[in-house]
């Protein structure tokens, strides 16, 4: 278990200097087990999917209560020597204080928070003092990873992601995400944001880690998709076991 000042500063240290080619690749686990598989692998951090750890505990995505994710998030932490940074949607209406607090207690490093909710885009202004307040009762104890969630509420104008990144930046933020953003906008982005910048991979499609760190990206994430990779795997074994012998 990797957390407190030392977790907080080792982690941060990953994002810093890195290589074009050489972006920080951070799997998701949803549990303890695969948590386990990928420190053992020998990956430095791992960052939670709120959406793999739902799957995990039986909810749809954005379904999971509070105290069953930070409850999750805790299980991860204590099972690796690795820091981890979590996934925490969009802080589940606490203030935050709460927030910080319950995300310390649960032993993570950083966290991830959305800039929508089910009815729609946040405003930024708004959200930047929201992430600022998060920002100020962490007192540097978390790496604050803002997702910028314009491509997936349909404005693709990379323009809209910078002008909300620069606002996420100077209300404290570490990183931004400019989540689902395509591949060709990847460039414009990295010109135009300040500071690190994570870009979402899909595990076997599109481009490699490293070609996305040649386009802009700090640090890879891959949401969900390690997480349906192996229950697609777990699927595909049951309908070999239920064919029965032979078959």
């Amino acid at each position: 278990m990797v957390t407190g000042p030392d977790g907080v500063e080792r982690f941060r240290a990953l994002h810093r200097g890195r290589a074009a080619n050489d972006p920080l690749v951070l799997p998701g686990p949803w549990d303890a087990a695969s948590a386990r598989v990928f420190a053992a692998a020998g990956f430095p951090a791992l960052a939670t999917p709120s959406a793999g750890v739902a799957a995990s505990l039986g909810y749809e995505d954005g379904a999971t209560p509070a105290d069953e994710m930070f409850a999750a998030v805790a299980r991860i932490v204590r099972a690796v020597d690795v820091p981890v940074s979590a996934d925490v949607e969009g802080g589940y209406g606490l203030a935050p204080k709460e927030l910080v607090e319950r995300l310390l207690e649960a032993g993570a490093v950083g966290c991830n928070l959305e800039d929508s909710t089910g009815a729609g885009l946040r405003d930024p202004a708004e959200h930047a003092e929201w992430l600022a307040g998060v920002r100020e009762a962490a007192g540097g104890r978390l790496f604050l990873n803002a997702r910028i969630d314009t491509f997936i509420r349909g404005v693709d104008a990379p323009e809209a992601a910078i002008e909300r990144a620069a606002a996420y930046v100077a209300a404290g933020a570490d990183c931004v995400y400019p989540i689902a953003a395509p591949v060709a906008v990847l460039p414009r982005l990295r010109a135009g944001i300040r500071g690190p910048m994570n870009v979402l991979a899909l595990p076997g499609q599109g481009p490699s880690p490293a070609e996305l760190g040649g386009l802009g990206a700090t640090r890879i994430t891959f949401g969900p998709g390690l997480q349906r990779q192996a229950e697609q795997a777990v699927r595909e074994h049951a309908r070999r076991l239920a064919a029965g012998p032979g078959r």
